[in-house]
């Protein structure tokens, strides 16, 4: 029960150093409901990004085993034709029992190989797996029939996609391995044509919304396949393009950008096969990815606005009754003697019972003693906390000094802003140095978090003087003298006492 009255007292307090407080508590309110609005959009968005990117590296997964799976296949066809061609035996046999054993492993893979060729070291058709008599073509210029010959030890290589030779208008990817002698110089290549049909098959029942793309390439950026065909050219090399160099140089494997081709806003997924140096790129197009939480976004941003409208509305319509109400109690606050917001003396009782304490020293000849507290750094306390937790800290902070300047007596009043002062009576500098240190150890006890502060919660500065050692010509230059010593405790590094008088204002760490 005893604390209603001091929460209504501090919102009348509040209400009274701003007459439209209402008004600025309901936007206030309003920015809260619409940050909390926007923290569920934007968590909500990035659920939807993280499973558009699970769902991209599922299907990549799925891609790469597939290919993988293929590709071992075709390996598998064109060992067996190796290990045939290296054969002398083999070799010697009548051209259909050679062509028969080379490539009898070839029909695993036959739906996916549109030819499979035993080439010598001159590049010459010497058996052709479609082709009882093989075929006249020279292919010693081929990338894969170059490579083979200046490299030995090559195993595996996976050319570019390659027009045809030998049927005309197919493109394919070149399967090769080289053909040793038993000296282990070049006797030759087996290769296989590898239909880009088969990627075509493979993707044609992917489904990534209006505006999705999948590219196959290989991870020097040439082009095997999109999906679907924009037609973008065969073999076109990908390096250079922004995306493309983005992913090679940060290897982010998922981000959202805009395609240099078509404008399409895209969140691309990159997944690279190693063993197959290829890159398959997953792109859903962010219209499609986002669509249901761009339509959520709009009803939720459609009932926020409503909400933050209507609750503006009724506040200002409040407030205008309320004002009329603070206008009279202001008048009445100011002809009173307490600091509205921390239930002090304010300054105008402040400076009369100073002056009657000092007119009362001066008669009895007992010293009369003055603290002057400064809360540090508040300024940037309320920067930090707003206003709100400022007040709701000054008040803690006046009740702290409050409760340890309780003699009868004894006045503690609010100077101004963040500033205190304590008048004690028939009060020598040891005592007041007590006092002083009793207010410490009360406002670090609050431990009132401040970040902004070298020692973590809010503290004060004191400064104190006194009769008994200073020489004063009036209560004035004894507040004068008092807040000069603040500023020494300040400089010395805050929370602390500084005493004037005959120390020289050296600062005393309390």
């Amino acid at each position: 029960m005893l604390k209603r009255p001091t929460i209504f007292f501090r919102l009348r307090a509040a209400l009274a150093r701003h007459p439209n407080a209402i008004v600025l508590g309901s936007i206030a309110f309003s920015v809260i409901v619409f940050g909390f609005a926007l923290a569920v959009l934007v968590q909500a968005h990035q659920d939807t990004t993280a499973r558009a990117i699970e769902n991209a590296d599922n299907l990549a997964r799925v891609i790469e085993h597939d290919i993988t799976y293929t590709a071992q296949l075709t390996d598998l066809s064109i060992r067996a034709a190796v290990d045939g061609a290296q054969d002398a035996d083999v070799m010697r046999l009548p051209d259909r029992l050679r062509r028969e054993l080379l490539f009898d492993r070839s029909t695993t893979a036959s739906q996916y190989i549109g030819s499979l060729l035993c080439l010598d070291s001159q590049g010459k058709i010497i058996v052709d797996s479609t082709s009882a008599i093989p075929r006249r073509v020279d292919l010693a210029d081929r990338e894969w029939f170059v490579v083979h010959r200046d490299n030995p030890n090559l195993g595996l290589f996976i050319s570019r996609p390659l027009h045809s030779r030998l049927v005309p208008g197919e493109v394919d990817l070149m399967f090769s391995r080289r053909v040793n002698h038993p000296d282990g110089s070049f006797a030759g290549v087996v290769v296989a044509a590898f239909r880009l049909d088969y990627f075509q098959n493979l993707l044609s029942g992917v489904r990534l919304g209006p505006g999705g793309v999948i590219t196959l390439l290989q991870d020097d950026g040439h082009m095997i396949l999109r999906y679907p065909n924009d037609g973008t050219a065969v073999d076109e090399n990908f390096a250079g393009r922004k995306n493309f160099e983005r992913f090679k140089e940060t290897h982010e494997t998922s981000f959202i950008a805009t395609s240099g081709e078509d404008g399409e806003e895209r969140l691309y997924n990159f997944r690279t096969l190693d063993k197959l140096k290829m890159i398959v790129i997953i792109a859903p197009a962010t219209r499609y990815v986002f669509a249901d939480w761009t339509s959520r976004a709009w009803y939720i941003g459609v009932v926020t606005a409503l909400l933050i409208v209507g609750l503006l509305f009724a506040a200002q319509l409040l407030s205008v009754e309320f004002r009329h109400r603070l206008e009279v109690e202001e008048h009445l606050r100011n002809m009173t003697r307490i600091d509205g917001l921390t239930g002090l003396s304010n300054r105008r009782s402040l400076d009369d019972r100073l002056m009657l304490e000092w007119n009362r020293s001066k008669r009895s000849g007992k010293p009369l003693a003055l603290l002057f507290v400064d809360i540090d750094r508040f300024k940037g306390y309320n920067d930090t906390y707003g206003h709100q937790a400022g007040d709701d800290a000054l008040t803690a902070v006046a009740q702290a000094i409050a409760r340890n300047s309780q003699r009868p007596g004894d006045i503690a009043a609010r100077f101004g802003g963040e500033e205190f002062v304590v008048v004690l009576p028939e009060t020598d500098r040891a005592s007041a140095a007590v006092v002083a240190a009793a207010i410490h150890a009360a406002v670090h006890g609050l431990a009132i978090e401040h970040n902004g502060s070298e020692h973590g919660v809010i503290t004060v500065s004191i400064g104190v003087a006194c009769t008994d050692t200073e020489e004063v010509a009036d209560p004035l230059a004894l507040i004068k003298v008092a807040d000069q010593a603040v500023y020494r405790a300040k400089a010395s590094g805050r929370n602390q006492t500084s005493m004037a008088g005959p120390f020289g204002g050296a600062a005393v760490t309390t």
